[in-house]
């Protein structure tokens, strides 16, 4: 892409005061890391390439269904017909219209184990995962290595969003010193309005494009939820570590450290994800195997198995979705049967 091109395509954000042909170059020479391309996660992706961050890496390990279409902004009927991965899909999209950044997908299962080599060389991390197990694990990371991090979250009408700078403000686990307990509401469950992820997307959006140009007496250092349903906003200080915080201020790491971390852990409604590391999978000599066992699919990133009632994805990383069941038992067996222990 010529100069000219560029100073074309950036003209009108380049215009605004607070960012200036400076703040273009910075962005365009930022490197940054989205974990997790769902609904807050694609349109993280959307707005930050298209506000020309020059090197996004999408993390994500799961593929795009019929029922994400409503609000996972980046995707279209194509991606779910084929159960595309969603950081490939993702990348795809963001190619179509701006080639002249550099995106780096990646289909995987952010883990203690991986976190350091995923997280590679960012100058900022973005939250775009469903859970909170997740999001502790980045936490520990960001604050262990004082990289900015901003968490964001939707469900229902409902969204919450927070800027983390380790060393100056209050870190997830200042907020949230446990992770939520009991029952709590997910998209599966309570469903979720797409204007309530974009409002939450953009608002982080906007933290990210300021962090990144240095303009840093803008950045906000609250935790920030809103309804849009119900017209309600909120506000909660979190301008300050909290005094005998385990993670910021006792520096201890217990998510990065895998404690207590499930192998096998539920993913979403009626489904199991089962981890597997160290065993790659050639997807084409395993839908050979399938074909004759039900009905099995395949593409270079994923494979699709129906055996009544269940449904199998498998990943070459050799992880696996297993619908039908939230038995853990019942999935590691089926794991087992066809595909091996």
């Amino acid at each position: 892409m010529t100069s000219l091109e560029l100073d074309e395509r950036y003209s009108r954000q380049v215009l605004f005061r607070g960012i200036g042909a400076e703040g273009q170059r910075k962005l365009t020479a930022s490197r940054m890391v989205i974990v997790g391309c769902g609904a807050t996660g694609s349109a993280l992706a959307s707005l930050l390439a298209r506000a020309g961050v020059g090197v996004i890496r999408i993390i994500d390990r799961d593929y795009v269904e019929p029922s994400n279409l409503q609000r996972q902004s980046l995707f279209d009927e194509a991606d779910a017909a084929e159960s595309l991965p969603k950081a490939i899909a993702a990348a795809r999209k963001i190619a179509a219209f701006n080639s002249g950044i550099v995106i780096e997908p990646h289909v995987a299962d952010l883990t203690p184990g991986n976190i350091a080599d995923l997280l590679d060389g960012a100058q900022l991390i973005l939250d775009g995962t469903d859970n909170f197990e997740t999001r502790y694990l980045i936490n520990d990371f960001a604050v262990k290595n004082l990289i900015p991090w901003i968490y964001t979250a939707a469900v229902g009408s409902y969204g919450v969003t927070m800027n983390v700078l380790p060393g100056k403000t209050a870190c997830l686990a200042c907020v949230f010193a446990d992770p939520p307990q009991g029952t709590f509401e997910t998209c599966e469950t309570a469903g979720i309005l797409n204007s309530a992820v974009n409002l939450a997307a953009s608002i982080a959006a906007s933290e990210a494009v300021k962090l990144l140009v240095g303009a840093d007496e803008w950045v906000r250092r609250t935790l920030l939820s809103f309804d849009v349903w119900r017209n309600e906003r909120a506000e909660v200080a979190a301008d300050q570590p909290r005094a005998g915080c385990r993670t910021c201020v006792e520096h201890e790491f217990p998510h990065l450290a895998g404690e207590g971390r499930p192998h096998i852990t539920l993913c979403g409604r009626n489904s199991v994800q089962i981890h597997e590391r160290h065993r790659p999978v050639d997807l084409a000599q395993m839908s050979e195997r399938l074909k004759a066992l039900g009905t099995v699919r395949h593409n270079d990133f994923v494979l699709k198995f129906w055996r009544e009632p269940y449904e199998m994805t498998l990943f070459p990383d050799g992880r696996a979705i297993i619908k039908g069941t939230t038995d853990k038992t019942v999935a590691r067996s089926l794991y087992a049967r066809f595909v091996g222990s």
